[in-house]
Protein backbone atom coordinates (compact mmCIF):
# COMPACT_ATOMS: atom_id res chain seq x y z
CA UNK A 1 0.00 0.00 0.00
CA UNK A 2 1.78 3.14 -1.08
CA UNK A 3 0.58 6.76 0.36
CA UNK A 4 -0.32 9.74 -1.45
CA UNK A 5 1.54 12.55 -1.73
CA UNK A 6 -0.44 15.63 -1.74
CA UNK A 7 1.63 18.62 -3.79
CA UNK A 8 2.67 21.46 -1.61
CA UNK A 9 0.00 24.14 -1.00
CA UNK A 10 0.76 27.40 -3.07
CA UNK A 11 0.14 30.64 -0.75
CA UNK A 12 -1.49 33.28 -2.75
CA UNK A 13 0.89 36.67 -2.57
CA UNK A 14 -0.52 39.71 -1.08
CA UNK A 15 -1.08 41.58 -4.27
CA UNK A 16 -2.59 38.33 -6.04
CA UNK A 17 -5.65 38.43 -3.35
CA UNK A 18 -5.65 42.00 -3.54
CA UNK A 19 -6.18 41.78 -7.69
CA UNK A 20 -8.94 38.91 -6.70
CA UNK A 21 -10.72 40.87 -4.16
CA UNK A 22 -10.69 43.77 -6.94
CA UNK A 23 -12.39 41.16 -9.72
CA UNK A 24 -15.11 40.22 -6.81
CA UNK A 25 -15.70 43.98 -5.50
CA UNK A 26 -16.41 44.69 -9.38
CA UNK A 27 -18.50 41.96 -10.60
CA UNK A 28 -20.99 42.37 -7.49
CA UNK A 29 -24.12 43.45 -8.24
CA UNK A 30 -24.71 45.50 -5.23
CA UNK A 31 -21.61 46.83 -5.19
CA UNK A 32 -22.13 49.00 -8.36
CA UNK A 33 -25.31 50.04 -7.02
CA UNK A 34 -23.93 50.73 -3.85
CA UNK A 35 -21.33 53.07 -5.54
CA UNK A 36 -23.59 54.47 -8.04
CA UNK A 37 -26.37 55.78 -5.10
CA UNK A 38 -23.10 57.40 -3.88
CA UNK A 39 -22.02 59.29 -6.74
CA UNK A 40 -25.68 60.39 -7.45
CA UNK A 41 -26.96 61.50 -4.13
CA UNK A 42 -23.35 63.40 -3.73
CA UNK A 43 -23.44 65.71 -6.85
CA UNK A 44 -26.88 66.41 -6.74
CA UNK A 45 -27.47 67.40 -3.80
CA UNK A 46 -24.18 69.78 -3.72
CA UNK A 47 -25.86 70.86 -7.23
CA UNK A 48 -29.38 71.38 -6.00
CA UNK A 49 -28.46 73.50 -2.78
CA UNK A 50 -25.77 75.29 -4.54
CA UNK A 51 -28.34 76.64 -7.17
CA UNK A 52 -30.96 76.94 -4.58
CA UNK A 53 -29.14 78.31 -1.89
CA UNK A 54 -29.19 82.62 -2.02
CA UNK A 55 -27.57 84.23 0.81
CA UNK A 56 -28.93 87.43 -0.69
CA UNK A 57 -26.13 89.64 0.72
CA UNK A 58 -22.52 90.18 0.20
CA UNK A 59 -20.00 87.71 2.58
CA UNK A 60 -17.03 87.87 3.53
CA UNK A 61 -14.07 85.13 2.78
CA UNK A 62 -14.89 82.72 5.41
CA UNK A 63 -18.49 82.91 5.43
CA UNK A 64 -18.40 81.99 1.58
CA UNK A 65 -15.90 79.18 2.33
CA UNK A 66 -18.23 77.96 5.16
CA UNK A 67 -21.04 78.04 2.70
CA UNK A 68 -19.61 75.82 0.15
CA UNK A 69 -18.05 73.22 2.80
CA UNK A 70 -21.51 73.13 4.26
CA UNK A 71 -23.44 72.94 0.43
CA UNK A 72 -20.66 69.88 -0.25
CA UNK A 73 -21.20 67.66 3.04
CA UNK A 74 -25.18 67.85 2.97
CA UNK A 75 -25.00 64.41 1.75
CA UNK A 76 -22.52 62.34 4.03
CA UNK A 77 -25.26 62.01 6.31
CA UNK A 78 -27.06 60.17 3.67
CA UNK A 79 -23.76 58.24 1.73
CA UNK A 80 -22.54 57.23 5.32
CA UNK A 81 -25.68 54.69 5.35
CA UNK A 82 -24.70 53.60 2.01
CA UNK A 83 -21.37 52.96 2.17
CA UNK A 84 -22.24 51.43 5.74
CA UNK A 85 -24.68 48.99 3.64
CA UNK A 86 -21.47 48.18 1.31
CA UNK A 87 -19.23 47.29 3.97
CA UNK A 88 -21.51 44.73 5.58
CA UNK A 89 -22.71 43.06 1.91
CA UNK A 90 -18.92 42.63 0.66
CA UNK A 91 -18.28 40.17 3.02
CA UNK A 92 -21.55 39.02 4.23
CA UNK A 93 -22.62 38.14 1.02
CA UNK A 94 -20.06 35.19 0.41
CA UNK A 95 -20.87 33.68 3.32
CA UNK A 96 -24.93 33.70 2.45
CA UNK A 97 -23.41 32.41 -1.16
CA UNK A 98 -20.77 29.87 0.26
CA UNK A 99 -18.10 31.31 -1.10
CA UNK A 100 -16.42 32.36 1.49
CA UNK A 101 -15.00 28.73 1.89
CA UNK A 102 -13.67 29.05 -1.51
CA UNK A 103 -12.00 32.34 -0.59
CA UNK A 104 -10.04 30.74 2.74
CA UNK A 105 -8.94 27.82 1.03
CA UNK A 106 -7.09 30.33 -1.59
CA UNK A 107 -5.58 31.96 1.92
CA UNK A 108 -6.15 29.26 4.59
CA UNK A 109 -4.81 32.05 6.89
CA UNK A 110 -7.45 34.34 6.19
CA UNK A 111 -5.71 37.25 7.41
CA UNK A 112 -4.04 38.36 3.57
CA UNK A 113 -7.66 37.59 2.65
CA UNK A 114 -9.76 39.25 4.78
CA UNK A 115 -6.93 43.07 4.75
CA UNK A 116 -7.46 42.64 1.08
CA UNK A 117 -11.08 42.91 0.99
CA UNK A 118 -10.83 45.92 3.24
CA UNK A 119 -7.98 47.14 1.54
CA UNK A 120 -9.95 47.25 -2.08
CA UNK A 121 -12.86 48.42 -0.30
CA UNK A 122 -11.47 51.34 1.02
CA UNK A 123 -9.55 52.91 -1.73
CA UNK A 124 -12.96 52.24 -4.34
CA UNK A 125 -15.20 54.04 -1.53
CA UNK A 126 -12.23 56.95 -0.68
CA UNK A 127 -12.19 57.37 -4.63
CA UNK A 128 -15.27 57.49 -5.64
CA UNK A 129 -16.42 59.58 -2.73
CA UNK A 130 -13.59 62.02 -3.69
CA UNK A 131 -14.02 62.41 -6.90
CA UNK A 132 -17.98 62.95 -6.78
CA UNK A 133 -17.56 65.40 -3.90
CA UNK A 134 -15.24 67.66 -6.21
CA UNK A 135 -17.38 66.73 -9.34
CA UNK A 136 -20.07 68.93 -6.85
CA UNK A 137 -17.81 71.20 -5.46
CA UNK A 138 -16.51 72.55 -8.87
CA UNK A 139 -20.20 72.46 -9.65
CA UNK A 140 -21.63 74.51 -6.69
CA UNK A 141 -18.81 76.77 -6.43
CA UNK A 142 -19.59 78.00 -10.12
CA UNK A 143 -23.00 78.12 -9.12
CA UNK A 144 -22.46 80.53 -6.01
CA UNK A 145 -20.14 82.73 -7.91
CA UNK A 146 -22.88 83.55 -9.94
CA UNK A 147 -24.65 85.25 -7.09
CA UNK A 148 -21.51 87.08 -5.37
CA UNK A 149 -20.13 84.01 -3.26
CA UNK A 150 -16.84 83.34 -3.94
CA UNK A 151 -14.94 80.79 -1.39
CA UNK A 152 -11.12 79.93 -2.05
CA UNK A 153 -10.88 76.37 -2.73
CA UNK A 154 -7.15 76.11 -1.83
CA UNK A 155 -7.67 77.63 1.64
CA UNK A 156 -6.88 74.25 4.04
CA UNK A 157 -10.04 75.22 5.87
CA UNK A 158 -11.82 74.34 2.97
CA UNK A 159 -9.73 71.38 1.71
CA UNK A 160 -9.21 69.63 4.66
CA UNK A 161 -13.25 68.82 5.34
CA UNK A 162 -14.00 68.19 2.05
CA UNK A 163 -11.76 65.20 2.17
CA UNK A 164 -12.23 64.72 5.80
CA UNK A 165 -16.23 63.82 4.47
CA UNK A 166 -14.26 61.02 2.03
CA UNK A 167 -12.27 59.78 4.93
CA UNK A 168 -15.18 59.52 6.79
CA UNK A 169 -17.24 57.37 4.85
CA UNK A 170 -14.45 55.44 4.38
CA UNK A 171 -13.46 54.55 7.57
CA UNK A 172 -17.30 53.63 7.88
CA UNK A 173 -17.50 51.24 5.20
CA UNK A 174 -14.09 49.75 7.45
CA UNK A 175 -16.11 49.77 10.72
CA UNK A 176 -18.83 48.39 8.82
CA UNK A 177 -17.37 45.11 7.52
CA UNK A 178 -15.76 44.46 10.43
CA UNK A 179 -19.43 43.90 11.94
CA UNK A 180 -20.20 42.49 8.98
CA UNK A 181 -17.22 40.06 9.00
CA UNK A 182 -18.41 39.23 13.34
CA UNK A 183 -22.07 38.47 12.83
CA UNK A 184 -21.63 36.81 9.39
CA UNK A 185 -25.51 38.18 8.31
CA UNK A 186 -26.38 40.66 5.95
CA UNK A 187 -29.21 40.84 7.80
CA UNK A 188 -28.23 41.36 10.96
CA UNK A 189 -25.11 43.44 10.15
CA UNK A 190 -26.97 46.15 8.13
CA UNK A 191 -29.51 46.13 11.45
CA UNK A 192 -26.29 46.76 13.92
CA UNK A 193 -24.67 49.14 12.02
CA UNK A 194 -27.51 51.41 11.15
CA UNK A 195 -28.26 51.10 14.74
CA UNK A 196 -25.36 52.10 15.49
CA UNK A 197 -25.59 55.28 13.29
CA UNK A 198 -28.86 56.25 13.47
CA UNK A 199 -30.39 55.03 16.78
CA UNK A 200 -27.91 54.93 19.50
CA UNK A 201 -26.90 58.18 19.32
CA UNK A 202 -31.03 59.77 19.40
CA UNK A 203 -31.74 57.25 22.70
CA UNK A 204 -28.45 58.42 24.33
CA UNK A 205 -28.74 62.01 23.85
CA UNK A 206 -32.72 61.42 25.03
CA UNK A 207 -31.71 59.77 27.67
CA UNK A 208 -29.11 61.96 28.80
CA UNK A 209 -31.11 65.06 28.18
CA UNK A 210 -33.64 63.93 30.68
CA UNK A 211 -31.06 62.64 33.45
CA UNK A 212 -29.49 65.82 32.76
CA UNK A 213 -26.27 63.94 32.65
CA UNK A 214 -23.58 65.71 31.07
CA UNK A 215 -21.26 62.55 31.00
CA UNK A 216 -23.53 60.72 28.81
CA UNK A 217 -23.77 63.46 26.08
CA UNK A 218 -20.15 63.47 26.54
CA UNK A 219 -20.34 59.40 25.48
CA UNK A 220 -22.65 60.11 22.70
CA UNK A 221 -19.38 62.22 20.90
CA UNK A 222 -17.50 59.19 20.86
CA UNK A 223 -19.94 57.44 19.10
CA UNK A 224 -19.42 56.55 15.12
CA UNK A 225 -21.32 59.17 13.34
CA UNK A 226 -20.55 62.65 15.77
CA UNK A 227 -16.37 61.59 16.06
CA UNK A 228 -16.77 60.97 12.56
CA UNK A 229 -18.72 64.51 11.82
CA UNK A 230 -15.78 66.45 13.25
CA UNK A 231 -14.18 65.51 9.88
CA UNK A 232 -16.06 67.40 7.89
CA UNK A 233 -17.03 70.23 9.74
CA UNK A 234 -15.79 73.53 8.89
CA UNK A 235 -13.66 75.55 11.40
CA UNK A 236 -14.53 79.59 11.52
CA UNK A 237 -11.28 81.48 10.52
CA UNK A 238 -12.11 83.33 13.77
CA UNK A 239 -12.79 80.27 15.89
CA UNK A 240 -15.95 82.17 17.04
CA UNK A 241 -18.98 80.74 18.33
CA UNK A 242 -20.69 80.21 22.09
CA UNK A 243 -18.46 77.72 24.01
CA UNK A 244 -19.43 74.04 24.39
CA UNK A 245 -20.03 71.88 27.31
CA UNK A 246 -18.45 68.90 28.22
CA UNK A 247 -15.50 66.92 26.00
CA UNK A 248 -15.27 68.81 22.40
CA UNK A 249 -13.34 67.11 19.97
CA UNK A 250 -11.71 68.86 16.83
CA UNK A 251 -11.16 67.33 13.65
CA UNK A 252 -7.85 65.54 14.42
CA UNK A 253 -9.84 64.09 17.64
CA UNK A 254 -12.51 62.92 15.68
CA UNK A 255 -10.35 61.16 13.32
CA UNK A 256 -8.45 59.40 16.15
CA UNK A 257 -11.71 57.93 17.97
CA UNK A 258 -13.62 56.89 14.78
CA UNK A 259 -9.75 55.30 13.29
CA UNK A 260 -9.36 53.44 16.68
CA UNK A 261 -12.78 52.01 16.94
CA UNK A 262 -12.43 50.83 12.96
CA UNK A 263 -9.15 49.29 14.38
CA UNK A 264 -10.60 47.54 17.52
CA UNK A 265 -13.44 46.04 15.67
CA UNK A 266 -11.38 44.80 12.67
CA UNK A 267 -9.05 43.21 14.80
CA UNK A 268 -11.19 41.65 17.05
CA UNK A 269 -13.33 40.61 13.32
CA UNK A 270 -10.03 39.58 12.26
CA UNK A 271 -8.90 37.22 15.61
CA UNK A 272 -12.85 35.57 15.77
CA UNK A 273 -12.43 35.12 11.75
CA UNK A 274 -9.11 33.02 12.02
CA UNK A 275 -9.98 30.95 14.91
CA UNK A 276 -14.30 29.81 13.91
CA UNK A 277 -15.21 27.74 11.54
CA UNK A 278 -16.39 29.21 8.15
Amino acid sequence: MTATTLPPTVGLGFGRLVRSEWIKLRSIRSTIWCLAILVVVTIAMAVLIGNALDVGTPVGQDSANGTLVTINTASVSLTALVVAVLGVLIITGEYGTGQVRSTFTADPRRTGVILAKASVLAVTTFVVSAVSIWIGVFASAALQAGKGVNADLADPAVFLPLLGASVYVTLLALLAYGIGLLVRSSAGGIAITLGLLLVLPIVLSLIANVLQAQWLLDVTKFLPDQAGAQLYTYSAGDAGGAPQDGIVLNGWGGFGVLAAEVVVVGALALSVARRRDV
